[in-house]
Formats: C-alpha cells, structure tokens, sequence
C-alpha cells in the first residue's frame, strides 16, 4: 500500500555554488510512502506523517547553509565548542563564515545540486520512520514561475526561529503593477538586479577586519568584501561576502520590508502619478504588498 502526500513542506535555505556564490532557494516536498497497513488500517496517519516529515525536514535542511563537502572549494572547520568557520574559495570572490553549527547543512556531494538534496533528505527520513513503513520516495522541485524571479539570502536577527540564521534564502517571483497592469520588463529588470543578491541590512554591516574567521579570510579586505555580524538567540553570526554579490538595505530584510524598499527603488522610474502595487514573495506562496 502507498501513502503520498504532495506539497508537504517547503524548504528555504541556500547553497554554496562556486560560480554563483551564495544561491538562495526554495523547493517543494512531496513524498510517497509505502508499506503494510497498522493497527488503525493506515500506513501512516496523514497528520501524523506531516508533522513527523516536516520536523526531521526543518530540523536538518530548512533555513540552513547548503554545503557541498567534498568540493575542492570548501573548507569547514570546528573553532570554539558550538560553532564552525567556513570558507569558500573563488578568487577574489570568496566567501567566509564563522556561525553556530545549526546554520550549516553539510551535505556529502561535489556540489550541490537538486539530486544531492534529494539524496539527503531521503537519507534523513529513511532513517526516522516507523517500523511498519518499507519504502519511500520524495521528490524536491522548483515551484513554477510564469514570470520573472530571482534568488536571494539573507538573515533576520531578531526573528525568535531559524530565519535569524545569516545565510538563508529563498527563490521568489515578484509582481510590479502599474496602474492596474503588470509590467514585465520592470519586473524582469528587479530580478536581474537580485540574481543571487545577498542582502544584508546597514545596521548589521562591520569593517572585515573586526569579523573573527580563519585564516584563509586574510587576504580580503573592505574594498572587496562587505563584513556582517550580529548576535541572535541562537548565537553569534558572522560573514564576510563579496561586495559585487551584496546590495545593502537600510532597514532588516523581512518581506514586508522588502516590499516597501522595491516599491521606492521603482517608484522614481515611473513617469509619475502613476499607482504602483509591489507584491514581493518569500518562496512559495507568502509574501508582503506595498503600495505608492
């Protein structure tokens, strides 16, 4: 007998990309089951594999930093008791870390990719389901966008859950209506300007030279790289990031704020009198409306 459940969960984290830096993401869960009927003639009580999958799924993978371990690029290291540094080498675009070991998901994969995602999360959950379940499969996928989108990672430090993390993110469509209709080249051009954008918030920016990483960060200075730490409930986060990969917001990063920041960069584009609607997503099916 087999049990599925699509739409599951949603995952929101970013990966670690040699070429394109830090890549926020989302991707959807769905899951199939199989096995012999219990007690109660199920599989699995559906609200029982929901919260179950959607647990071990939060707790190992969502809003955590995606690393490919056996890259030639990544280097991973324990420091004080709780907390890790990693570095990613790309030239004058490296990128460097020092957090807490839950903002990390290391994964045992030369890069990252939607199969080794898979493999990992299929390798958590094999290992944490009844006795009675013999088999699962899951598939991760990309919500379909119709128009235009962009990836991008961030941190909230004042956020009581795991959105605190430095280094999570999200793959977003983004609508800007003008008068009443949408305009797609706008929003063609915000998303190319959030192409795998970090964004961090001026509150949270330091000089580099005040970050603690290891020493494969001694050769970047505050010319190439933007240092961000701040102190959240889970600990002490901090990253240094290149500067053609970042853009600096004057407010935190959360959606509704977000929202509003698009909605003032466009606002001076338009011819004027114009209304103006942004509706900015966070990954699937949330999100924050401004309006100008």
């Amino acid at each position: 007998m087999n049990l599925f459940v699509r739409d599951l969960t949603v995952i929101d984290s970013s990966f670690i990309c040699e070429r394109r830096g830090v890549v926020g993401d989302s991707w959807i869960l769905d899951v199939t089951m199989s096995g012999e009927l219990n007690e109660m003639s199920m599989v699995l009580d559906f609200g029982r594999v929901k919260k179950q999958i959607k647990h071990l799924v939060d707790e190992h993978v969502d809003h955590r930093l995606l690393v490919p371990m056996k890259s030639d690029a990544i280097s991973y290291q324990s420091t004080k008791p709780g907390y890790a540094t990693l570095d990613v080498q790309r030239g004058a675009k490296s990128i460097h870390l020092q957090c807490p070991d839950e903002a990390y998901c290391l994964i045992d994969a030369e890069e990252i990719t939607l199969e080794s995602v898979t493999q990992h999360v299929y390798d958590i959950l094999r290992d944490n389901l009844p006795s009675n379940v013999t088999g699962i499969e899951i598939t991760l996928r990309n919500e379909h966008i119709a128009g235009a989108f962009y990836h991008y990672t961030h941190g909230l430090k004042k956020h009581d859950g795991n959105c605190q993390r430095i280094a999570h993110g999200h793959r977003s469509p983004i609508e800007i209506v003008v008068d009443g209709k949408r305009d797609s080249d706008k929003e063609a051009a915000f998303a190319k300007r959030w192409q795998d954008i970090y964004l961090g918030s001026q509150e949270d920016k330091v000089m580099v030279g005040e970050l603690e990483l290891s020493e494969l960060a001694q050769s970047i200075s505050d010319q190439s790289h933007y240092g961000f730490r701040y102190t959240a409930p889970q600990g002490e986060f901090q990253l240094a990031i290149p500067k053609e990969d970042t853009e600096i917001l004057p407010t935190d990063t959360t959606v509704e704020l977000l929202a509003g920041y698009i909605a003032d960069q466009v606002k001076p584009t338009l011819a004027g009198g114009e209304s103006l609607q942004i509706i900015a997503y966070e990954g699937v099916g949330k999100g924050a409306m401004a309006f100008r």
